[in-house]
């Protein structure tokens, strides 16, 4: 339920597009990009209840610039991992934007299942958030409807006990139990995300994480940069999370750097 899509293109620019779409309507993306080189999205408003720009599979050498997104879910790269066999996504500048209210800023999304899908070389630059609930977020456990069973394995464990009871001096009872447990685990995301920076980004977060960077035991976030970040929370500061992540922060970094 895209309103725009851009699939198995080249060499292509949106200009001045407007798109408006409530808040509340699901999967009503504003404007998607797969399997594409060369695309442009420049001077645009968008409104929707779901990404205002998602950028999926397959894409490369892609620039948004001077985008205004609200209501939405902010700027996504992805969902990406869905298959196991999947082309990634890199090259990828996203400069100039304003969000407004959003459910997210920047986020990149994997799902947490394995996959030889990657996000790299991607740069978050010029940025202003206004009350958005996560402005810096990667998400490689990425499970929209929290029911994902595909993501989840079972496995049992084994717990061994023996119990000795004497009878009499001379004889005893020896009892050996065996207690088969299942418990679930989920699975890390296999795509890989690396050389992503964040720059120039300031503003303010509707929750007290602005950052969050949640990544996978299998492929763990490496390169991420933080470059003159300014996100506070309820005029404080705010703070980042950060898991199977690696990377580094220089210049001024609010939250306080987790990585």
């Amino acid at each position: 339920m895209f309103h725009m899509v851009i699939n198995f293109c080249h060499n292509v620019k949106l200009q001045g597009v407007r798109i408006s779409a409530p808040g509340n309507s699901p999967n009503t993306d504003g404007i998607h990009v797969q399997f594409s080189t060369a695309v442009t999205i420049v001077s645009s408003k968008i409104a929707t209840g779901d990404d205002c720009v998602s950028i999926g599979p397959g894409t490369a050498n892609m620039l948004v610039d001077k985008v205004t997104c609200g209501p939405g879910h902010g700027i996504s790269i992805g969902s990406l991992g869905k298959d196991v066999n999947e082309q990634g996504v890199q090259n990828v500048t996203v400069r100039s934007t304003t969000f407004v209210g959003t459910t997210n800023g920047f986020r990149i999304k994997a799902w947490g299942k394995p996959s030889n899908g990657f996000a790299r070389n991607i740069l978050f630059q010029h940025a202003t958030m206004y009350n958005v609930q996560n402005p810096i977020f990667i998400d490689q456990r990425y499970c929209p409807n929290r029911n994902c069973a595909d993501q989840v394995k079972k496995k049992k464990v084994t717990h061994f006990c023996c119990c000795v009871f004497f009878v009499t001096l001379n004889y005893f009872v020896v009892v050996i139990t065996y207690n088969f447990a299942p418990y679930t685990y989920h699975q890390g995301s296999g795509v890989r995300v690396s050389d992503v920076t964040y720059q120039n980004i300031r503003g303010t977060s509707a929750t007290q994480v602005a950052v969050n960077f949640d990544c996978s035991n299998r492929s763990p976030c490496r390169g991420i940069r933080l470059n003159n970040v300014r996100l506070t929370y309820r005029n404080r500061a705010a703070v980042a999370s950060c898991r199977n992540a690696g990377g580094t922060a220089y210049g001024f970094v609010q939250p306080r750097s987790c990585l």
